[in-house]
């Protein structure tokens, strides 16, 4: 199972003037703690797009490419490109730069968004939204495949004997990953395309999803592909801390982001109960001790299988010496121990 960290790049809010962090500052963490991720031996580091005030990142392709000037072997995807409301000839040119840059450590995870920002920033239209992903993925995949591109579709004009360059260095293909919030709609177009499959679960009780990733398992190989290259992770959200002081407190941090999110989408203040029902051995928060996010993990390892996991670390953006030791732990104390007992089964 590959391990991994998961940002968007979070701004705090200052309580007095209401206005968010320094965007640049936050962007000089980030690539600190990807350096550090690197050095640690974590396998996987993924960034979010979002096009808010409360994140950094609107473009996790430039800061990607930044990371991997500065890092050696850990892997570098998006989590997630909003491919509805991109360009997919950019998206893979952008990409595969990252891809010759970091060599050959480029990948990509691609959904339809979460937030629908995007959308009318880029001029498009919401009622095309499923549509919009269906064709844009079927696009990537063709350039992904084929230096000559011949492609046609409803939602954007089609391409003649169109090249794409750069080409990637495994013969031009990217890792793609389909990245899920829960419909069992994604979850068969992943199947069916034989595309790697990522579950985001921030919420809720893990097994809820069970039904969901054994749907995926069992239309991957009715579609006619190779079970034993199936790969398949959860993203969810993830703090280490050898202080229950500081996890605990980081309810402060979480909280803040989850009400700021959940009033705009007309749900109450997120509560301590929710909070501490999330951090039990059911709920969907890898928040607490080394021990206590490694159980976690096994516990999602021995229910679904998973082949990778993203620690999401970043809400409500914690303080960033925080940040830097809870990475320091995931790496050095919470993924050796999973790999070893992954490695004695």
């Amino acid at each position: 199972m590959e391990l991994g960290i998961g940002m968007f790049g979070d701004l705090s809010f200052d309580t007095q003037t209401g206005k968010p962090s320094d965007a640049g500052m936050k962007l000089q963490e980030i690539l600190e703690e990807i350096k550090l991720a690197d050095e640690i031996g974590l396998d996987v580091f993924g960034l979010g797009e979002h096009h808010r005030r409360d994140y950094a990142i609107s473009s996790p392709e430039i800061v990607l490419a930044a990371a991997a000037s500065i890092t050696k072997r850990i892997k570098l995807t998006s989590t997630v490109t909003v491919l509805s409301s991109a360009e997919p000839v950019k998206v893979y040119q952008d990409f595969s730069t990252i891809d010759l840059i970091s060599n050959g450590r480029a990948e990509i995870g691609v959904g339809r968004g979460s937030f629908i920002e995007s959308f009318p920033l880029f001029g498009y239209d919401l009622k095309d939204y499923d549509q919009l992903f269906e064709e844009k993925l079927d696009l990537l995949l063709k350039i992904n495949e084929n230096e000559v591109v011949n492609w046609k579709g409803k939602l954007r004009a089609p391409l003649i004997n169109q090249t794409v360059f750069p080409r990637a260095g495994n013969n031009g293909k990217i890792p793609i990953w389909v990245a899920v919030g829960g419909t069992p709609e994604s979850v068969l177009r992943a199947a069916r395309l034989g595309l790697p499959l990522m579950v985001a679960i921030i919420g809720g009780m893990p097994k809820q999803f069970l039904p969901l990733i054994e749907y995926y398992k069992q239309q991957y190989v009715k579609n006619g592909h190779d079970a034993k290259q199936m790969q398949f992770g959860i993203h969810s959200h993830t703090f280490v801390s050898e202080s229950a002081d500081v996890a605990d407190n980081y309810f402060t941090n979480y909280a803040a982001q989850m009400s700021r999110i959940g009033k705009e989408r007309g749900w109450p203040p997120y509560t301590k109960a929710q909070y501490e029902g999330g951090r039990s051995k059911e709920g969907a928060l890898f928040i607490g001790s080394p021990a206590e996010v490694i159980d976690k993990i096994m516990y999602m390892h021995e229910m679904f299988g998973i082949t990778r996991f993203i620690a999401h670390m970043d809400v409500g953006a914690p303080d960033h010496k925080q940040m830097m030791k809870s990475i320091e732990l995931f790496g050095t104390k919470v993924a050796p121990e999973v790999r070893k007992v992954l490695t004695t089964d």
